[in-house]
């Protein structure tokens, strides 16, 4: 398989540092609008022979698919912010490309009532679209990251084998993760984060369909294992709510991230001061989104490895009935950051995320995962996939819950 890596941060270094002995991998090119920081990575890695380095920009669509045909790639993967996933998208299509990403394309709130009815709903770019890519014999992956990815992975894998009938699908998310030295310091981009934790969460039911809550909505606690313990989790917009009910019969599915009453307090900070703006403005006479001026205020996550400590939990939690008992479980990968930077180099949040598409382009390359249209990880046997995480370093775990 010959991949375009698109976005050589913290993540793409993760992923790029997972495949690169990978034997099905022909080739790997990392491109990035930071020529130096596509350069770092590859000399870092060891300047592996599979390897190329190129400069791009990721919102020209024209030059993205000159890009494309010039290696001749089979998959276009998305590693940047997902602003520029339609540009990409639309490339790898123009190019014949197959293309796969970790999140997608973004949402628009409702006009007139953003609290209770979806707008645009995260993906309906990507999704309107598929018939296209179906006709054209190609596949995009969409959402193959860990959240969204190997949660909905978790999802199929519960549907299959673990109930009779699903009530709900959740998706839990919490960490103990501490960084030295900084008053605030995301592990993750902040810029996606912020567009994720302020918009309007989705919630989707079989009987009301997907509506949307304020931010912040419904907290519960939920108790981590692996030592993190109890977190309290809330409502943030999220991809699974919007594939797991394509792919999965079930009654109710949401998405609850362990943030912190710190973390939320900035985060609401940021919004009453216009901070989250993603659109630019004119500051003494130069255009820039407020959003980018955070981002370039913080340190950026892939640095971040060396002063973390922790663990952090990714996992679906399942109710429903089987044999016709209540059952309820949680489905979950743990990953250890002092383990990740041992083993990859890399911190944990993006180490965590990154092996998940790198075993998907593995089924893919090696044909045991096939498809064509716009499908998410849902639309694959989960089985192969489970299969591969431990070779990978990250093994998951099934807990049985209280019902």
């Amino acid at each position: 398989m010959r991949v375009l890596l698109i976005g050589v941060g913290g993540v793409g270094e993760a992923l790029a540092a997972l495949a690169k002995s990978r034997p099905w991998l022909e080739q790997l090119t990392l491109a990035d609008y930071d020529r130096a920081r596509a350069r770092q990575v590859f000399k870092k890695l060891g300047s592996p022979k599979r390897f190329a380095v190129e400069q791009i920009d990721a919102s020209d669509r024209r030059a993205l698919v000159k890009l494309i045909k010039k290696y001749r790639a089979d998959l276009v993967m998305n590693a940047v912010d997902p602003s520029f996933n339609e540009a990409l998208f639309d490339a790898a299509f123009d190019a014949g490309a197959h293309y796969m990403d970790m999140a997608m394309t973004l949402s628009q709130p409702h006009p007139t009532k953003p609290y209770e009815k979806t707008g645009v709903k995260l993906g309906d770019y990507q999704f309107a679209r598929g018939k296209d890519w179906e006709k054209k014999g190609l596949l995009a992956l969409v959402g193959m990251g860990v959240e969204p990815g190997m949660a909905d992975v978790f999802a199929r894998y519960a549907a299959d084998y673990l109930f009779d009938e699903i009530d709900e699908i959740g998706v839990r998310d919490g960490a103990n993760l501490l960084v030295r030295g900084y008053a605030f310091a995301p592990t993750f981009s902040i810029w996606t984060t912020i567009e994720e934790c302020l918009n309007p969460p989705v919630i989707w039911e079989r009987a009301r369909g997907w509506y949307t809550t304020p931010p912040f909505s419904e907290p519960e606690t939920f108790d981590f294992p692996g030592g993190i313990g109890p977190v309290e989790c809330v409502n943030v917009e999220h991809e699974e709510v919007l594939l797991v009910p394509r792919y999965v019969k079930c009654n109710r599915v949401t998405f609850k991230y362990g943030l912190g009453d710190e973390f939320i307090g900035v985060l609401k900070t940021l919004h009453r001061l216009g901070l989250d703006n993603k659109e630019k403005i004119r500051v003494k006479g130069v255009a820039v989104a407020p959003r980018d001026v955070v981002a370039a205020c913080l340190p950026n996550p892939a640095t971040l490895g060396d002063k973390m400590t922790g663990k952090t939990c990714a996992g679906t939690y399942v109710t429903g009935m089987k044999n016709g008992k209540r059952r309820a479980v949680y489905l979950y990968q743990i990953a250890d950051n002092k383990k990740c930077m041992q083993t990859i180099g890399s911190q944990a949040v993006v180490a965590q995320t990154a092996f998940n598409p790198v075993i998907a382009m593995e089924l893919l390359a090696t044909g045991v995962w096939q498809g064509k249209g716009v499908l998410g990880p849902e639309a694959f046997d989960p089985v192969p996939f489970m299969q591969r995480m431990r070779a990978f370093g990250f093994p998951y775990k099934i807990q049985e819950r209280p019902v």
